[in-house]
């Protein structure tokens, strides 16, 4: 692992929170990442994830944007959370108004991020040239757009990762030429699993478990997964109020144990790891969280001979969404934005597989190597005008 470029550490004035900020690159002194909320974030996890977000804009073909993360760690479902929150990217703020583009991660919420920007007079985050550029100036008007709009009833912005997780994965199964109406279990069930276990759906997958914060539930014939989604509460967990009474509900921990071809964990990092990963039931495991399986997890995984889509292959919807409609890449309409995120995660995934066919190694191992991203283009601060510096 190559060291951040940049780290700065946070602590709450008013509670125990602390967080960090980890920039591992810059492209034209502008990065990108989102922010995550959770009591068991640590500055290594937000290390390693800005390192796996800069591997993840090259993978997008982003040549606008390096890779950074920010982490805090506290209860997301404490009263006084927003709060937290707020402190936070207040202290990031000098940060953020000079080109480091926060968005959202597990735990929070875009629209409250944005919110939060606003009331500093920021509307996105930007670059000094983004600012005095008319063609983003317009993509962010659309993206502001684009973030009020539905997708198979879903806020496009909460379906794009989904979706492309769902998309990679139906693209690994063809190559791999797997069975039709294979089983899917997916672990996790916030905007990216609900939206996976939704596309995956769609595509003829049968979809057989999910857990989430509090149970697992399961189904052999398939579960409803528009009707798990129609019934989340307010945290984005299911509701055993609204389960067929043939659905079997266990401990979230049991997700391992459910028989399955695709495991799909889209929630925390490291839950396959050296104490289960000799359980995994799967041929093929898609990664639609970030680094959801630790290092010594993954050498069994290898050693058992079990395919991967890794994470930043195949999570990257949000990111090519931002990024292509803000630098004009795509034209700014819902389909447009799906149907250019299914097109690229299936173009990687094909070549990934392809590459490490041909290679006969492990896709991780190739995937490092395909989208290596380039430590430069190191923050650009141009100091102040000489306006400012005459007064």
């Amino acid at each position: 692992m190559l060291k951040p470029y940049l780290v700065v550490e946070w602590n709450d004035t008013e509670t125990d929170a602390e967080g960090w900020l980890v920039i591992h690159n810059f492209v034209n002194g502008y990065t990108g990442g989102g922010t995550r909320m959770h009591p068991s974030v640590t500055k290594e996890e937000v290390v390693r994830l800005a390192e796996a977000m800069a591997y993840k804009y090259v993978a997008s073909e982003s040549e606008t944007t390096g890779g950074c993360k920010a982490g805090i760690a506290y209860d997301y479902k404490a009263s006084d959370a927003s709060a937290v929150l707020r402190r936070f990217l207040i202290a990031m703020m000098p940060y953020v108004d000079i080109g480091v583009s926060l968005g959202s991660d597990l735990g929070t919420n875009y629209e409250d991020i944005l919110e939060i920007f606003h009331e500093f007079g920021i509307d996105i985050p930007m670059t000094k040239p983004m600012k005095q550029n008319p063609k983003v100036l317009q993509g962010i008007k659309h993206y502001d757009e684009l973030l009020t709009t539905r997708m198979d009833g879903l806020l496009l912005n909460d379906v794009v990762t989904g979706y492309g997780a769902a998309f990679a994965a139906d693209e690994a199964w063809t190559y791999k030429k797997g069975q039709e109406g294979a089983k899917v279990v997916i672990q996790g069930f916030g905007s990216v699993g609900a939206s996976c276990a939704l596309k995956m759906s769609q595509l003829g997958y049968k979809v057989v478990g999910i857990s989430d914060a509090n149970l697992l539930v399961t189904c052999d014939e398939g579960l409803n997964v528009q009707k798990l989604i129609d019934h989340k509460n307010e945290y984005g967990e299911m509701d055993q109020v609204y389960f067929e009474s043939h659905y079997n509900v266990r401990s979230n921990t049991e997700w391992l144990n459910v028989d399955c071809d695709i495991l799909i964990p889209s929630a925390l990092e490291d839950v396959i790891n050296k104490s289960n990963a000799d359980m995994v039931k799967a041929n093929l495991i898609v990664e639609a969280a970030n680094i959801p399986i630790s290092s010594e997890g993954d050498a069994i995984i290898r050693q058992r001979g079990i395919d991967i889509v890794n994470d930043f292959v195949t999570n990257l919807g949000a990111i090519r969404f931002y990024d292509a409609i803000i630098f004009g890449g795509v034209d700014p309409n819902p389909q447009a934005v799906i149907d250019d995120i299914e097109q690229l995660c299936r173009k990687n995934t094909s070549h990934l597989f392809a590459e490490s066919k041909k290679q006969s190694r492990y896709q991780r191992e190739v995937a490092y190597e395909i989208f290596r991203p380039a430590i430069s283009g190191l923050l650009e601060y141009a100091g102040p005008s000489k306006e400012e510096t005459s007064h």
